[in-house]
């Protein structure tokens, strides 16, 4: 291990090396792998790995057979396949060090049966350039704009297959734009808040590639109990099984 680096026990019972001066694992890169269903003879794609929790998190819950993951930094990339090994899914994730906007089918060995991508949220001229390059790329379009992520996801897609992403809520118009114009039809879409009277700080969004008009605006997450930091009952049941598919009481 590097020495700008540590490792973390996260959930699942995942060791998860991360690198101090990039982004953490936290509570988007979870929500967007509980929205995952487990389907665990499918393949998937996830676009922009970061240090590769998400896949992990998806193949740890048996949500997939196989994951080809594509991140465009050399560093993250090595992470991932690192953090792959030694969870034991080297097998079960195969690690492609290229840009998104260049990918295609022939990286996956064919089309896949679903895409998920935690992209970055912010416009390059928006927000304060981070210090460190590696939160810069991954917090801002500067390797691809939202556009770029779902004209990856719509070439490297099965046609009816669906499309998952966690994104901020005001750059919701744009996402809607970018999916539509690539043929994903969104079909679900979930708004996060922190509590009951707070506006949502995050949504998940499922589309499908080819699918009909229609979608449906799910009964919101709240994270905590009002004027507290103790987890709601749907968050914590959540949280315990990786997965959205819950009693919403």
């Amino acid at each position: 291990m590097n020495n700008n680096e540590r490792i973390n026990d996260i959930n699942e019972n995942l060791k998860l090396i991360e690198k101090v001066n990039g982004l953490t694992f936290g509570t988007d890169a979870y929500l967007l792998a509980a929205a995952l269903p487990k389907r665990s003879k499918l393949v998937g794609a996830e676009l922009g790995l970061g240090s590769g929790v998400i896949s992990l998190l998806a193949i740890s819950k048996e949500k997939c057979r196989h994951v080809f993951g594509f991140e465009v930094q050399n560093e993250f990339a090595e992470l991932s396949k690192r953090n792959a090994t030694l969870n034991g899914f080297d097998q079960r994730l195969t690690v492609i060090n290229k840009n998104i906007i260049s990918a295609s089918v022939s990286d996956t060995q064919g089309e896949v049966d679903f895409v998920f991508s935690n992209p970055p949220y912010m416009k390059t001229d928006s927000g304060k350039a981070n210090e460190h390059e590696e939160k810069n790329i991954a917090r801002h379009e500067v390797c691809g704009n939202i556009n770029d992520f779902c004209a990856c996801a719509k070439r490297i897609l099965k046609h009816g297959g669906n499309f998952y992403v966690v994104y901020r809520p005001d750059r919701l118009s744009d996402l809607i734009f970018a999916l539509k114009n690539n043929n994903l039809e969104p079909k679900k879409l979930t708004f996060i808040h922190p509590n009951s009277t707070t506006p949502p700080c995050l949504l998940l969004i499922s589309a499908k590639l080819g699918g009909k008009s229609g979608m449906s605006v799910e009964a919101p997450i709240f994270i905590y109990k009002d004027k507290t930091q103790e987890y709601t009952d749907r968050f914590r049941k959540i949280y315990e099984n990786c997965s959205l598919e819950i009693n919403n009481e």
